[in-house]
Formats: C-alpha cells, sequence, structure tokens
C-alpha cells in the first residue's frame, strides 16, 4: 500500500481487514489513506462512532452514533447496517465498517452482517470475525445485543416483546434519574381506546373492572428452572406449580402502561395500584425482579395473576364478558 498523504516517512499505512469479498473492518486509521482505500476497491465507508468523521471523497458514507459502552445501542441500526453494506456490495464495490479502534462496535456490526447473510450464530460469525482480525473483541453489552439479534430471526421486531423489554433497558441506562420517560415508552390505555380488536385479550381488575392492560403488552418470558432458582431464599415450597410440576408463572409482566407513569416517575421500584380503586397489583422495579417460575424479568413491571380477569371480545357487538 502506498504511503499516506503528509505521513512520515517509511510509515505503515494500515490496511483494512477482509472478512468477505467485498466487506472491509477496521478502525479509524483505515481510512487515513485515500490510496490505500482505492486499491481495497472501497466505494462506501460506515463508521460506528461517538461522533462523524470527515467525509472522504468520492465515497459513500454512513454514520451510526454509538460509544465504545455495553449500554450503548447497536441494535436498532442492524438492519440499516446490513442495507447499507449489502447494497454497495451489490453493486460491485467494497465497503469498510470502521469504528474508532476497529475493535468492537465495527466487529459487532460485520458479525451482525454476517448473522443475516450467511444463516450464522451469532458466536459462530463472531468467531469468523475474530479469525480476519483475531485482536477483535466486542465489549459484553454489544454480546448481548447479538445474541438478542439472533432469537430475532436477524431481523429487528419493534413489536416483539424481546425488543420492547431490551428498548426499556436501553431507557434504563440512559434515564438513570427516570424523572422524563419518552411517552413512546408507555403502551395506550386501554380506556382509550374504543374497540379492542377481536385478537386480543383485555385484562380488568378484578376488584372495580377498570381496564388495566391488552395482551399485546404483555412481555412473556421463557420459563424459568422452578424452585432450584429460589435456593439462594430458602424458599421453594410458596411458589405454584403445574399438574407436571413444573414451576407455574403467577404473574403477567408488561410493558410500561400510560396510568403506570406517575408511580414510576423518579422511583427505582415501588407497587402498582388500580388506577381506579387503588387496590394493590402487583409491583415494578427497574432493576428487574423474579417471577414465581424462577425467571429474572428486567425491568419488570408485574400484575399478579389473582388480581385481573380476562375480558374476551365476544364477536356481536362490543359486549365483553369476564373470563370465568
Amino acid at each position: 500500500m502506498a504511503e499516506a498523504a503528509g505521513g512520515r516517512a517509511g510509515a505503515a499505512v494500515p490496511v483494512p481487514v477482509p472478512v468477505l469479498p467485498g466487506l472491509y473492518v477496521g478502525g479509524a486509521e483505515s481510512c487515513s489513506s485515500l490510496e490505500a482505500l482505492r486499491a481495497a476497491g472501497v466505494v462506501a465507508v460506515l463508521a460506528v462512532d461517538a461522533e462523524e468523521p470527515p467525509a472522504v471523497p468520492g465515497v459513500r458514507a454512513m454514520h451510526v452514533p454509538a460509544r465504545d459502552e455495553p449500554g450503548a445501542d447497536l441494535l436498532s441500526h442492524l438492519d440499516g447496517c446490513a442495507a447499507f453494506i449489502g447494497a454497495a456490495r451489490a453493486g460491485g464495490g467494497s465497503v469498510l465498517v470502521r469504528c474508532q479502534a476497529g475493535l468492537s462496535r465495527s466487529v459487532a456490526v460485520v458479525t451482525a452482517y454476517l448473522m443475516k447473510t450467511e444463516g450464522l450464530g451469532w458466536e459462530e460469525a463472531y468467531a469468523a470475525v475474530r479469525a480476519a482480525k483475531p485482536d477483535a473483541e466486542v465489549n459484553a453489552g454489544f454480546q448481548r445485543q447479538l445474541e438478542l439479534y439472533e432469537a430475532m430471526g436477524c431481523a429487528v421486531d419493534s413489536s416483539s416483546a424481546l425488543y420492547r423489554r431490551y428498548r426499556l433497558q436501553v431507557l434504563r441506562e440512559r434515564c438513570p434519574e427516570l424523572q422524563d420517560l419518552p411517552r413512546e415508552v408507555f403502551a395506550v390505555d386501554p380506556t382509550s381506546v374504543c374497540q379492542i380488536p377481536d385478537t386480543e385479550v383485555l385484562y380488568r381488575c378484578r376488584k372495580c373492572r377498570r381496564a388495566l392492560f391488552r395482551s399485546s403488552s404483555i412481555l412473556s418470558h421463557v420459563e424459568g428452572s422452578g424452585p432450584t432458582a429460589f435456593a439462594h431464599k430458602r424458599v421453594t415450597g410458596s411458589a405454584r406449580l403445574c399438574s407436571d410440576g413444573r414451576e407455574k408463572c403467577t404473574s403477567y409482566f408488561t410493558e410500561p402502561v400510560q396510568w403506570m407513569e406517575p408511580a414510576l416517575l423518579g422511583v427505582m421500584e415501588g407497587q402498582l395500584l388500580c388506577p381506579k380503586c387503588t387496590s394493590k397489583l402487583g409491583s415494578f422495579s427497574w432493576r428487574g425482579e423474579q417471577c414465581s417460575c424462577g425467571r429474572w424479568v428486567t425491568p419488570a413491571f408485574q400484575i399478579h395473576k389473582s388480581r385481573v380477569d380476562e375480558a374476551r371480545t365476544l364477536p356481536v357487538g362490543n359486549f365483553q364478558a369476564a373470563k370465568t
């Protein structure tokens, strides 16, 4: 490779590392030589960095603002990054994915691209990138996001329970004081909806019948390991079991609903009370709570099943009957 313009005599120019034909990964210095980029056939640069870097003449650019911190959100950008990389390669050119050091953020994005296009699991894809770039080291937070990306089928589904819980976790990291929560965090209060779709179940306070949340607001979780999960508490007999002996979830874990907002602002945990009759429905904790099945859920907005009834929409008119 030619010496970078203005560089000292004899200094080596950082070379982008090829991962696939037409796909390179590197750090900020890999953009220091236009000649080196041209020699690699790079027509597009995807920069994953806190600050947007200077434009490279004649090269298409995309900037994803992110710091190399476990709480930084890469997941929401992975589909867009894959589309940008794919478009550059489809046109016959090469694309460079770069961050500051070329070790974590850029490697995470390239790993996600391999997952999406090569059908690899996140660990297999990560190993493939590290085979090309042995010094790569994706931080633990990005590794969890890659794992979640795999669980969603390598496509960000904003309606999935997995993604909605992830967004709540990101919010907790970004708003430690919890004084001003974005409105889009909260599910619509069902009392403000004229009609509930036939495909949904409405949940009402068992005491006063006030509508509380819809089935679409429930964030399901993988069932935990049952009594063994409570060994540290020395309580194994208090939880309710299914007929086959497995632990049964005795609560619904939901996304925040608009009526919960006054209780959530400025505090890490507390009780959830019915907004009409003030009877206790459950509790919340931004740090997380343990379900009766043993699974730890973070953050947790927990409504006890014994405090609510299901109301299913009947096909005739808008009459609703509580499930008994």
